[in-house]
């Protein structure tokens, strides 16, 4: 551009004209050097100012993905994957309120882990749990439930909201075999780590609730409120490890791809009639998925271990203590003879007799899951929490009586 108007200068010196005229046209010339001199310059800072912007934006623009990603990373460790996605999609799906949905319910609750962390270090009890939870939100995830809370070693899970779900039940049954069957991972964890193994429950129901946003403008949290989710804690309550029950409404939400194993009559506290529950062991159709690892023979005593018993009712211990004794054993079961009957699903507080006073001290739990009559009042019970000073005692007794 100078060098255009640098010849255009030399031009108007070289014409034929009058001095006058000249000079008229020179100081024109240098008003409109001037001129464009200046939007030469206002042109160049604009040229640097877009490209500058263009930068800025560009960066802007790279630190507002970063920023979305830490966000969506940071609430997806608290909201599920489906609420986070529903929010960002819809902000008004914010508001407080809810709605009738059904909905296919799970809880999962870890057999024994009370009194398991009560020996254990507090950081040990963290990572025991972190690990555990690592393997089972994959699975969840996987088929697409709604985690809803994380209640200590406790999962409620959702299938059929926020997203609707037309194969909820057979959903959600397939990805409690999952879990079950990937504790086998999480143990195999634990005792790497010189951790003690684990045991988790599942119970499942079909009900309808009310989903949505509950709370105040200051803080809300979306959930899921009905009796329906009162039922779902309490089906899981009758569970032992590795088992997972399901209610009446879930059967017939899943059809007959349904393997049970087991049905029986409870009456859960706050209800007024028998709930009928079904212990199940697999699931056909295009899930064909089946539990893994069931418990192996019972093994009949060489000498029968002496105990003493007493009954739970609730959280409520029983007063009176009764004398029984073990008669065949495994890793996770035992044939009782009791004092006299008891009702299937009783949960039994039993010390060791016949032993030193700090054994005998040792508390150890376990459910009444069969009667099987064949010595006497003789249960088969489920152990749900048992300190590895009786398990090394029972496993002594064990290889005794196999060899």
């Amino acid at each position: 551009m100078n060098t255009d108007l640098d010849k255009l200068k030399d031009i108007i010196e070289q014409m034929n004209i009058v001095n006058d005229e000249k000079d008229v046209a020179l100081q024109l010339f240098g008003k409109i050097e001037k001129e464009f001199k200046t939007l030469n310059f206002r042109l160049e800072r604009a040229v640097k100012e877009k490209n500058t912007l263009s930068t800025l934006l560009s960066h802007t623009s790279e630190d507002l993905e970063k920023s979305s990603e830490l966000i969506k990373k940071m609430f997806g460790r608290y909201l599920s994957t489906e609420v986070m996605n529903s929010l960002l999609d819809d902000p008004s799906a914010l508001e407080l309120g809810g709605e009738k949905r059904k909905v296919t319910i799970m809880m999962t609750d870890l057999r024994g882990f009370t009194a398991l962390s009560e020996r254990l270090k507090p950081e040990q009890v963290v990572q025991m749990l972190n690990s555990y939870f690592d393997v089972m939100v994959d699975v969840v995830l996987q088929y697409n439930g709604t985690i809803n809370e994380i209640i200590g070693d406790a999962l409620l899970v959702i299938f059929g909201a926020p997203q609707e779900m037309s194969d909820r039940a057979g959903r959600a049954i397939a990805c409690a075999i999952e879990m079950q069957n990937a504790m086998a991972k999480v143990n195999d964890q634990n005792r790497a780590q010189g951790l003690p193994e684990l045991e988790m429950g599942i119970g499942l129901n079909e009900t309808e609730v009310i989903v949505g946003n509950i709370g105040s403008s200051k803080r809300s949290k979306y959930a899921v409120v009905g009796s329906g989710v009162n039922m779902t804690s309490r089906i899981e309550s009758y569970s032992v490890g590795g088992q997972i029950l399901i209610s009446e409404s879930v059967r017939q939400e899943a059809g007959e791809i349904l393997r049970i194993d087991a049905q029986r009559d409870v009456l859960p506290k706050g209800a007024e009639t028998p709930l009928r529950i079904y212990e199940v062991g697999g699931i056909a159709g295009h899930y064909n998925l089946a539990l893994e690892g069931k418990d192996p023979t019972l093994v009949a005593l060489i000498r029968e271990i002496p105990l003493r018993y007493k009954v739970l009712a609730g959280k409520d211990v029983g007063k009176k203590e009764l004398e029984g004794s073990l008669v065949r054993l495994s890793k996770n079961c035992a044939e009782i003879t009791l004092a006299g009957p008891v009702s299937i699903l009783t949960n039994l507080r039993m010390n060791l007799g016949d032993v030193d006073e700090k054994l005998s001290a040792r508390d150890f739990y376990g459910k009444v899951i069969e009667h099987s009559g064949k010595k006497g009042p003789t249960q088969l019970i489920r152990f749900t929490s048992v300190p590895p000073e009786i398990d090394a005692y029972f496993q002594a007794h064990l290889q005794i009586s196999s060899s």
